[in-house]
């Protein structure tokens, strides 16, 4: 079982708080190349038959820009241009599905941008195209995304009655000069509304999203939006480490420098952040991932079942991942495969070919071995050299050069090695990046940190 001490560390952590990957795969979309074609997609596909399926549906459209985002989006007020996008998403969804006739859909996730920039008409559409092109499980989970600034309460409703389950909401902060540094002010009323109606029409799991980082924030300032949070009860709750790249990010250079929290003050905020919702009986995850203990995150962590996509820690990790839209990453069997990554471009490709396959790359035995232990490290924060025995290796010869890099980290008691395995202590819970980086052949081989977000 995972334990749930954290042990505060002020000049360790500042020691590691180095840029890094957040190992939502690996190797990292670093590694992905325009070598990797749809033939090997389509071989990808069929070496693993039989998995059940997770869909990520990627909504690139949003009414307004949020200065902090770093996500794949497209600005716009015309409703149009998501027509436009679902007939070509039906031809992209038509063409992909052949290849996943005898798959059952587990999981589903919308996500973009923002999922409901369509309308209700236009969410009926899209489930319906979904469904008459895959086999969903009478228990599938499937969730979405949503900004409350943007969305009529009956929108509740009527993806609850399209079969939703799970509902993640934007909230950031709720300090009005925070959201206005950032351009994404809201109603406090209108989320607590929100979410009340999610619970009382049945949805099973709320999950709230955080930053932390953002201008003008304080420690005092963000304890206040957390009392708020914790008073709304949700099931899981993200709390963001906000990454500054202005030069990676357009929107972020709308940002001053001048206004954000200070290393110090960044820490602090963390530390408040974890000790307060623990308190509160949340059960920290891992990074910045925190939910109820009754809820399935925290159960399939428990279990030693939970994963580590690109959604971030989730549930179903014997699925394939298929992502349908532009920009969205698929995990089938041992590859990555990305879909154009511009609308114009996703446009043109699936205008011309069905499909919209840009770049991709695909697992050697050796990124598979590194995969499995630095997903198990992620998400149980111990690791047994005995299971890696059914890979044919012995773990401690084939690894030799990755532990010998990790006995800095031993002696600064972020992790211990014994002869049975590694157990991350309770003060490297929050370094356990810097953990998996030692097993990283790919950061060995080329500079590359800088294109990575700090630890913390």
């Amino acid at each position: 079982m995972v334990t749930q001490t954290i042990e505060w560390d002020p000049v360790l952590l500042q020691k590691y708080n180095i840029s890094g990957p957040r190992y939502t795969s690996y190797p990292t979309a670093l590694e992905f190349s325009e070598a990797y074609r749809e033939a090997d997609f389509i071989r990808a596909s069929q070496r693993t038959p039989h998995r059940p399926l997770s869909l990520y549906i990627h909504i690139p459209f949003c009414h307004r820009l949020c200065y902090f985002c770093g996500c794949n989006k497209v600005v716009t007020r015309h409703q149009h241009k998501a027509d436009d996008y679902l007939e070509a998403l039906a031809v992209e969804i038509a063409s992909r599905a052949t290849l996943f006739r005898n798959r059952t859909v587990t999981q589903m996730h919308w996500g973009g941008g923002t999922p409901t920039f369509l309308n209700k008409a236009q969410i009926s559409t899209l489930m319906a195209l979904l469904r008459q092109h895959f086999a969903f499980s009478d228990e599938a989970e499937l969730s979405i995304e949503i900004d409350p600034r943007e969305i009529e309460a009956d929108v509740i409703d009527h993806l609850f009655a399209a079969g939703f389950t799970r509902l993640s909401m934007g909230v950031q902060d709720f300090n009005k000069e925070v959201q206005e540094k950032v351009n994404r002010v809201q109603d406090e009323q209108t989320i607590v509304a929100l979410i009340e109606r999610a619970k009382r029409v049945g949805f099973s799991s709320v999950n709230l999203d955080l930053i932390y980082g953002l201008p003008k924030q304080t420690p005092e300032s963000f304890a206040f939006t957390l009392q708020k949070v914790i008073a709304l009860n949700p099931d899981r709750l993200s709390v963001f480490n906000y990454a500054h790249m202005p030069a990676h990010f357009a929107a972020q250079r709308k940002i001053k420098e001048a206004d954000l929290p200070d290393p110090q003050q960044k820490l602090t905020i963390l530390q408040q952040s974890i000790a307060a919702l623990m308190a509160s009986g949340y059960q920290f995850i891992g990074m910045d991932h925190f939910a109820r203990p009754e809820d399935e995150l925290a159960v399939a962590q428990r279990e030693g079942k939970l994963h580590r996509n690109f959604q971030g820690y989730t549930t179903q990790g014997d699925n394939d991942l298929l992502g349908l839209g532009v920009s969205a990453i698929s995990m089938i069997g041992d590859g990555y495969a990305q879909n154009q990554k511009g609308l114009k471009e996703w446009y043109d490709a699936v205008a011309k070919q069905g499909t919209a396959l840009w770049r991709g790359v695909e697992l050697s035995g050796d990124d598979i071995l590194r995969r499995e232990v630095i997903k198990t490290l992620m998400c149980n924060f111990s690791l047994d050299f005995a299971a890696f025995t059914s890979h044919g290796v012995t773990f401690t010869d084939y690894f030799a050069e990755d532990l010998a890099l990790l006995e800095p980290l031993i002696a600064d008691g972020l992790v211990e090695r014994s002869e049975k395995g590694l157990q991350v202590t309770s003060k490297g819970r929050l370094l356990v990046r810097n953990i998996c980086m030692c097993f990283d052949r790919y950061l060995r081989q080329q500079t590359r940190l800088q294109q990575f977000s700090r630890v913390i």
